[in-house]
């Protein structure tokens, strides 16, 4: 765009009220910001609603692409796919697999990190429990090995951001704390651990709870586990998959509530089904076919067919549900589907540039409609094609 005024009939704006806005952007900065609509704009975006791009903390894949894959050129389409709906930042997410795999995968990826096509990679695994591996290979599962995990930390030049693990497994305290030495984000998933056992990762370094009740101990009034512990400490940041499939509208506003919007995480756990038809696909070496818009586990001869494999939701479609559910005035609902899909992630990746539309930050910018469909997406500036 290079030098211009946007201004829209709502803004959601860092510090701003929620209402008739303009954004100011030289190059691919956000220099300016302010209320009320501007007689003559450079872009008039009429009855828009202008939010800053989402952040997309767990992605697998779509269009067709899976990230696990390690294929570039597949990826980037998964990435076009995704920022057409508004992600303009996103960490590629990996599955279970063999060290070799994993090694080589992050070692692909990594050059889409640093052409800033990818934010990080993310390790889901595969250092998780078997009685909560999901969608996960169970046969590639295994206890953190400190070799293993600081090839894989320092490949790519650091390509890696997250590790999700579960830290029951032997070596799991260690394996936090040696994921945070290396400025990564330490995460939580896929586990049994115990209240206290949670409480102990929590306060070695873990930052992060992946997707929140999926794939965890439930909560039990004489063992709390692992999602209380998470939600009562103000240093974790927990993911929720609000596509109304995974997580309870009623319970992800019981999370809101508890743990306030600056930490919870709206994340699509897309795979390579979104935006693609119903059929077959698979994530990793699993099978998964998605009929219905939902993924599931297809048969593997290990007792966990028809397992939630993932999603195929897209970021504006979580920010669309969140404001939908939220028994809020619409304002604080739009104010509310911001810091989830946008500011929260963003923070708990330690991303100082995007998340929010302030001056200095990149111009990351969504055009919703009133009905909050994509109109238009801005990346550092640039309209995107299509």
């Amino acid at each position: 765009m290079g030098t211009g005024i946007l201004a829209a009939r709502t803004l959601v704006a860092d510090g701003l009220p929620v209402g008739p806005g303009w954004v100011q952007i030289t190059g691919d900065r956000i220099i300016a910001t302010g209320t009320g609509l501007p007689a003559t704009p450079d872009v008039d975006l009429g009855d828009a609603v202008l939010v800053p791009g989402f952040v997309d903390m767990h992605v697998h894949g779509g269009a067709g692409a899976a990230f696990p894959d390690g294929d570039t050129e597949a990826a980037m389409r998964a990435v076009a796919f995704h920022r057409g709906h508004g992600s303009t930042t996103m960490v590629a997410s990996l599955v279970a697999a063999g060290p070799d795999e994993l090694l080589k995968t992050v070692d692909a990826l990594a050059d889409l990190v640093t052409d800033g096509e990818l934010a990080g990679v993310h390790l889901e695994g595969p250092w998780l429990a078997e009685g909560r591996c999901g969608a996960h290979d169970p046969r590639q599962l295994r206890d953190p090995d400190a070799s293993e995990l600081d090839r894989l930390l320092g490949a790519g030049n650091g390509a890696v951001r997250m590790v999700t693990l579960a830290p029951e497994r032997p070596g799991g305290l260690d394996a936090v704390r040696r994921i945070v030495g290396a400025g990564a984000v330490a995460a939580l998933g896929h586990t049994d651990a115990s209240y206290a056992l949670t409480r102990e990762a929590i306060d070695v370094g873990a930052r992060v709870g992946t997707h929140l009740f999926n794939a965890m101990a439930p909560v039990h009034h004489r063992e709390p586990g692992p999602a209380v512990a998470l939600l009562e400490d103000d240093r974790v940041t927990v993911e929720l998959v609000t596509d109304g499939l995974h997580v309870h509208p009623a319970l992800w506003e019981h999370v809101v509530r508890t743990a306030g919007t600056g930490r919870v995480a709206a994340v699509t756990d897309a795979m390579a089904a979104a935006g693609m038809p119903d059929g077959d696909y698979h994530l990793g070496a699993m099978r998964v076919t998605v009929a219905g818009g939902v993924a599931r586990l297809a048969a593997g001869g290990d007792g966990r067919v028809g397992a939630i494999a993932g999603s195929t939701a897209t970021t504006d479609a979580l920010f669309a549900k969140v404001v939908r559910h939220a028994a809020v005035p619409r304002a604080e609902a739009l104010r509310r589907a911001v810091a989830l899909t946008a500011t929260s992630p963003a923070r708990a990746l330690g991303l100082t540039d995007v998340g929010v539309i302030a001056a200095g930050r990149r111009a990351d910018l969504v055009v919703l409609d009133p009905q909050l469909r994509v109109r238009e997406v801005y990346r550092a500036g640039t309209p995107l094609a299509g």
